[in-house]
């Protein structure tokens, strides 16, 4: 038996390869995969107990989310991201962010179409490009890994579909200012193709960084999606719940693929999402003020590596994507850190770099306890192989 084309052409997943590579080195610190330190706040919990009262809980829920998660989703639009739903768009629950990813894409790409993708791109937005047999474009980003609109622009071509931006930023920590969200914007609705937003990490925002939703611009709701996720703010990420807002006239589609592949996401997680959006951002912003202590100290480490690696400014998120001056490639680099120095990071190959041996360091997970140590072993790591 061999596997289909289209998955001998997807890459392989990196995060399960790195975590093959931990348990076989006891000990090791993750500086890897993308996930915080902290669980759902104690008003997500409450909310179980009152989906297990109600017998009818358990049967199965609407197709774009139960009610109450949905009214609690278009309250926090509204209060946290500056845009209310018009009569353009529609809401649907989904099993998390990439499921919203895959949603959109098999709704509104045939196969050969193309999905332009700034690089580095989230590798699993790649992988789900490339299952649905069409085409990932990529277009460089520059030094510091912000768009370039007329590259953008440039990679247009008739079967073009979509442009996606990821902001705040999965690998690289960049947020796009508004000018370049907006730009894309337009670009978009000029050519007539779609604007795929991803706000996963919308509260991750540093120093005078501001996170900008293109759902917020005025007549952008024909032509923009967005997505967005509980995994990362509210510590969500086992429970599989994120949702998405998009065009109206995608309802039919969308529906479509909701109802073939999950019929509707977990209801006990989407009561347990929508008790903890209801408790209100305090709890969220407490443990944003945690990160920021470890972010300082993972900034300082990095500033004492300036002269073995390139830093570009990561101000969202909680990523750095750096450059080590050595001729190891980067998985070589990923193995031996983990290997030699216990202490894991994700190879820049699984986002679309090919050249060069860059890193992406994750610190959501870590007390400032659990950096210190984390951050001496990755610097001895990068100094030796340097």
């Amino acid at each position: 038996m061999q596997e289909s084309l289209r998955l001998r052409a997807t890459q392989t997943p990196i995060i399960p390869v790195i975590a093959d590579l931990i348990r076989t080195t006891p000990g090791t610190l993750s500086l890897g995969q993308g996930v915080v330190s902290y669980g759902p706040p104690p008003s997500a919990l409450a909310a179980i107990e009152q989906f297990l009262a109600d017998p009818a809980n358990h049967k199965y829920q609407p197709v774009d989310g139960v009610p109450r998660l949905r009214a609690a989703i278009e309250a926090k639009l509204a209060r946290e991201n500056s845009y209310a739903l018009s009569a353009g768009h529609r809401l649907m629950v989904t099993a998390g962010g990439n499921m919203a990813f895959m949603n959109a894409i098999l709704a509104i790409a045939d196969p050969g179409d193309e999905i332009i993708l700034p690089t580095p791109y989230y590798f699993n937005q790649e992988m789900a490009v490339t299952m649905a047999n069409c085409r990932p474009v990529l277009v460089g980003t520059d030094a510091n890994y912000q768009l370039r609109i007329e590259a953008l622009r440039a990679a247009i071509t008739p079967r073009t579909r979509a442009i996606v931006t990821v902001s705040p930023n999965n690998p690289t920590g960049a947020v796009y200012p508004e000018t370049a969200v907006r730009a894309v914007n337009a670009l978009c609705a000029e050519r007539g193709i779609l604007h795929i937003h991803d706000e996963a990490y919308a509260a991750f925002t540093f120093g005078s960084a501001r996170h900008f939703s293109p759902g917020a611009i005025a007549g952008s709701a024909a032509h923009t999606i967005t997505l967005h996720s509980m995994s990362k703010a509210y510590g969500f990420a086992s429970w599989r719940i994120g949702w998405m807002v998009y065009p109206a006239e995608l309802e039919p589609a969308l529906r479509k693929v909701q109802d073939t592949l999950i019929i509707c996401p977990p209801a006990i997680a989407q009561f347990a999402a929508a008790g903890a959006i209801e408790g209100g951002a305090d709890y969220v912003r407490a443990k944003l003020g945690d990160l920021a202590g470890v972010r300082r100290r993972v900034q300082e480490a990095l500033a004492g590596l300036a002269d073995v690696c390139d830093v570009p400014p990561a101000e969202g998120a909680f990523y750095y994507l750096i450059r080590v001056h050595t001729e190891m490639t980067a998985m070589d680099a990923a193995a031996r850190l983990i290997r030699r120095h216990q202490v894991a990071v994700v190879p820049g190959n699984a986002f679309g770099l090919e050249t060069g041996c860059h890193l992406r360091i994750s610190f959501g997970a870590l007390s400032e306890k659990t950096a210190a140590e984390a951050l001496e072993r990755l610097g001895r790591g990068i100094r030796e192989m340097v």
